[in-house]
């Protein structure tokens, strides 16, 4: 049980201690200290937050502690109630609001929430920004409104229809073709938010969806994270309907993940690669994704002329490398598609009109598409972090272990070697250390990582 304060927000177990989970004391007071800094940042007379959850057990509790504190510091709040990450960031500018909050802690197990918070541009705050609202929380340097300026809570329940017309509007996106096609798909939603988005995305585009936990009510079926051995059922779905593929997103539906006709993944980390193969054979231009994501998007990138670039983990850090370099489209190798043309924000929703778009195109099954992608192996492993264990201490040994190799340091350590690459850091969301390996096979991604897990236990020890 814990409470991680970071980047990617406000992040904790429901119930135990003030100060160590995310109580109600916790949510009152980062919603308090975000208010605070909203005031600071903007200043300007009438404030407006939009609001919305992912459909987890604790979501409209900590939503009505949040909404209402905003409400006591006298900023107005738009609820716009069950709803997914990207739908909040398309809403904050659709509704001219100085920033928003969205209620969900990802692809963590139900025990978890967290607040994530947007700016303006309904773009997630930078590690700058994020330091001045902790330092606000730990300051207790919060101002709450008199009686007579209290803010007030309009609710709106049509960001969902409005973020679906914004996609299905997107120049890329071939409505036509796609519903000619007659594809017949299942989709998991993992019994969160996911169930209501995606499915009438897919209705509107002439789809047959087949509905796997679309059941708004929190209570996940599966390891809510989109990996192979949490979705059984899927694939057991997929054979049985005879569907042309699976799709399957987190609770917040930022992260996608689809399935091929035969009940075999297509993989995570090729959701980016076949939506920028798709992009770049209409629009060409650069691409970026982060350090732990597959080499498949740079060889894709480079035979459409264009350049990839790596950033640090992180959805903020990539969205500020996409837009130094303009490029087309980024993203995250965990299903995450960010398209500007849309919003810097990463969006299930967009990644579905788009993968629906290139299979239209190319008239080929899902396997078959997969084949046309270079071929690499990934492991995901990680280490739980124990109390005392000094990790900037294991990472630099590391980085002098491995000085003669081509290392990037910009977030832990990345090591390339010719025909694989490691990649050792410290999560943003959970108390771990995570170990990604690639290699061309994957008995050599695994034995990579476990190599590493060894050396690292090594270390550990003195």
């Amino acid at each position: 049980m814990t409470l991680i304060k970071s980047i990617s927000g406000i992040r904790g177990t429901i119930g135990g201690q003030v100060g160590e989970n995310l109580t109600p004391i916790d949510a009152v007071k980062f919603a308090a200290a975000y208010g605070t800094w909203l005031k600071q940042h903007r200043e300007k007379e009438n404030y407006r937050v939009v609001v919305g959850r992912d459909a987890r057990i604790s979501g409209k509790m900590i939503q009505n502690l949040v909404m209402n504190t905003l409400v006591g510091m006298g900023i107005h709040v738009i609820d716009v109630g069950l709803s997914t990450t990207p739908t909040v960031e398309v809403a904050v500018p659709m509704e001219h609001a100085d920033g928003g909050i969205i209620l969900t802690a990802s692809h963590n197990p139900k025990q978890w929430n967290a607040l994530k918070l947007l700016n303006e541009k309904g773009e997630f705050l930078d590690a700058v920004e994020g330091a001045k609202i902790l330092d606000i929380a730990e300051s207790n340097r919060m101002n709450f409104a008199d009686v007579d300026s209290l803010g007030k809570i309009t609710k709106n329940k049509a960001y969902i229809d409005l973020h679906i017309i914004e996609v299905l509007d997107l120049p890329l996106v071939t409505v036509k073709p796609i519903e000619e096609a007659r594809f017949r798909v299942v989709v998991d939603g993992v019994n969160s938010t996911g169930g209501i988005a995606i499915p009438l995305l897919l209705e509107r585009l002439g789809v047959d969806v087949i509905k796997l936990y679309c059941e708004p009510n929190g209570h996940f079926p599966h390891n809510p994270e989109p990996l192979k051995e949490h979705l059984t059922d899927l694939s057991a779905a997929v054979k049985k309907h005879k569907a042309d593929f699976g799709i399957v997103v987190d609770p917040d539906v930022d992260r996608l993940a689809f399935m091929d006709e035969n009940g075999e993944m297509f993989g995570e980390e090729y959701t980016l690669v076949a939506c920028a193969d798709y992009v770049l054979s209409r629009t060409p231009g650069n691409t970026v994704s982060n350090m732990s994501s597959t080499r498949a998007l740079r060889d894709v990138t480079e035979k459409h002329g264009g350049t990839y670039e790596a950033s640090a983990v992180g959805e903020v850090n990539v969205v500020k490398l996409m837009k130094k370099n303009k490029v087309v489209i980024g993203g995250e190798g965990n299903g995450g598609i960010i398209y500007p043309e849309s919003h810097y924000g990463r969006d299930a929703l967009v990644g579905i009109a788009l993968f629906l778009s290139l299979l239209a195109d190319k008239n080929i099954s899902v396997s078959e598409l997969r084949k046309t992608y270079p071929n690499y192996f990934m492991s995901k492993k990680k280490i739980e972090l124990t109390p005392g264990l000094d990790v900037d201490g294991i990472l630099k040994e590391m980085e002098d272990r491995y000085k003669n190799e081509q290392l990037t340091t910009i977030d832990g350590v990345k090591i390339d070697f010719p025909e694989s690459w490691v990649h050792l850091r410290k999560s943003n969301t959970e108390p771990i250390i995570r170990i990604y390996t690639e290699a061309k096979s994957q008995e050599e991604a695994d034995n990579l990582a476990d190599k590493f897990i060894g050396e690292i236990g090594i270390i550990a020890k003195g």
